[in-house]
């Protein structure tokens, strides 16, 4: 079984960062369930391990953390629902692109929830959605958005990290940073494509969503011993 956490304020990072560690470290050793944390932080910027320091492009804005997590620069702040997926891949089959591709369909889902249209683009990390609503670029393409990002973490092939959905967050504050490195591309949430979405309701369709995705562990997979 899965434990479920839900935090209500603003989660500091190193706390958040903290718990994960020991978590999965505990659910590597058996002595804690795999666990999904549902939280929002305060406004900072993450350093991934392939972050360049060029798209830091306001540093003073807001604090800046190393991650340690795949990926490069990404915001989390109010209005963003964080899920830190503390999973344990000696279970799932030790495929980490599997996986990936697993929490991608994860967000995926919960969007459709809401009549939104998630999708993957190749080299391009994390959930896009089309803008048809906008001005198109100018080689005459539809304009694309962000509204997911993903990024994890492996320690003795148990996850931590994950991912983030906006919902409602304050999109001017992405603008000190490349987020994710790609440029020529904007970032939105479900209140910006039009959508009366609480948190809570996200929470919602994450949960209903999750066993779909993420949570058989795959026939036949003998568990750790």
């Amino acid at each position: 079984m899965v434990d479920w956490r839900h935090s209500e304020g603003l989660v500091p990072y190193p706390e958040a960062l903290a718990f994960m560690e020991a978590r999965a470290e505990a659910i590597a050793k058996g002595e804690a369930p795999e666990t999904v944390w549902l939280l929002e932080h305060p406004p900072l910027y993450t350093a991934g391990t392939s972050a360049r320091p060029e798209d830091l492009t306001d540093p003073g804005r807001f604090p800046v953390f190393e991650a340690r997590r795949g990926g490069q620069y990404t915001y989390h702040g109010p209005g963003q629902r964080v899920a830190y997926v503390m999973l344990d891949l000696n279970q799932r089959g030790r495929d980490v692109r599997r996986f990936v591709r697993d929490l991608e369909g994860w967000v995926i889902d919960a969007l459709a929830e809401f009549g939104v249209r998630g999708e993957r683009r190749e080299g391009r990390v994390g959930i896009w959605v089309t803008r048809p609503d906008k001005a198109p670029n100018p080689d005459g393409s539809a304009r694309e958005d962000k509204i997911a990002a993903i990024g994890i973490r492996l320690r003795r092939w148990v996850s931590f990290h994950g991912i983030g959905i906006n919902v409602e967050p304050d999109l001017s504050h992405f603008d000190g940073i490349v987020p994710c490195g790609i440029r020529g591309h904007g970032v939105t949430s479900l209140v910006d494509l039009g959508l009366p979405v609480s948190m809570g309701d996200l929470d919602a369709a994450l949960r209903r969503t999750f066993d779909r995705r993420m949570g058989a562990v795959p026939e036949g997979m003998a568990l750790r011993d």
